[in-house]
C-alpha cells in the first residue's frame, strides 16, 4: 500500500480543522525539566469509556479516542501528548491528556478503552503495567504536531507509536522546511510515514506540506 498527500494552503481542506489550531490548554511546569520528562515512569493504567465533560474541557474523542486522564497533581498537563508503553507487550502509543482526576498518584493513568486496546491489552484485565514517557519535543515542534494529526487523518485505522524530528532546512528568507517521521501501527502492519512542512517563519503561515510512506 502506498499513500501520498500533497497540499497547499489554497487547496488543503484541513487547514481550519481544530486539530490545526494551537490548543489553549498547552501549559507546562517550568520546574519539570526536559531530562526528567524524557525518563520513563513505571506505573499502572486502567480504562474508561470516558464521559461528556472533562476537567480539561477536551472531549475523550480527541485524537481519535487515543486519550487519557492523569492525576490532578501530576506533571502532565491538559492537551499534552504523552507516550504510554505496555510493559508486557512492548507496544507504545501516543495519547492526549484530556482529563484530570483528584487523588491519582503521578504514576497512575486512566486510558480510553480504545487506547487501552490499542496497547494490546484486554479490557477484562482491568489494569496493566505501563511506562509513561512525556515527550516535550512533541509540543515544542508545533509543525510536527500538525503533520502528526494529518497522518492520523490519512490513516484512520492506524495508531501513531513513534515520532521523530528529522531535519530543519532554510529554503529561502521566507520559507523554512521541517521534516518528521512517524511510525504507524495497525493490527496487521507497521509502516513509516515521512512528512514535510514548508512555512514562512516571518508570518508563521504554512506554504505547503506533504506526507508519504517510506
Amino acid at each position: 500500500m502506498y499513500f501520498n498527500h500533497s497540499y497547499n494552503t489554497n487547496g488543503f481542506q484541513y487547514v481550519n480543522h481544530p486539530y490545526y489550531r494551537q490548543h489553549p490548554y498547552h501549559t507546562y511546569n517550568s520546574h519539570y525539566d526536559n531530562y526528567n520528562r524524557q525518563q520513563p515512569v513505571r506505573g499502572q493504567a486502567t480504562w474508561t469509556e470516558g464521559g461528556q465533560v472533562t476537567q480539561c474541557g477536551i472531549p475523550w474523542s480527541e485524537n481519535r479516542y487515543m486519550t487519557v486522564a492523569v492525576g490532578k497533581n501530576s506533571p502532565y498537563q491538559c492537551g499534552q501528548t504523552i507516550k504510554v508503553r505496555n510493559q508486557k507487550t512492548g507496544r507504545e502509543l501516543l495519547v492526549t491528556v484530556v482529563d484530570e482526576v483528584a487523588g491519582y498518584p503521578q504514576n497512575r493513568i486512566n486510558l480510553h478503552r480504545r487506547a487501552f486496546e490499542a496497547l494490546g491489552a484486554n479490557t477484562a484485565q482491568g489494569v496493566i503495567d505501563v511506562e509513561i514517557i512525556a515527550d516535550p519535543e512533541l509540543e515544542q515542534q508545533k509543525w510536527g504536531k500538525y503533520l502528526l494529526e494529518l497522518a492520523q487523518l490519512a490513516y484512520p485505522g492506524y495508531n501513531v507509536s513513534e515520532y521523530n524530528f528529522i531535519r530543519k532546512t532554510q529554503v529561502s528568507p521566507t520559507q523554512t522546511r521541517e521534516t518528521y517521521e512517524y511510525i504507524l501501527q495497525s493490527q496487521q502492519e507497521r509502516i513509516t510515514v515521512r512528512g514535510n512542512v514548508v512555512y514562512n517563519p516571518n508570518t508563521d503561515r504554512i506554504v505547503s506540506f506533504d506526507i508519504s510512506e517510506v
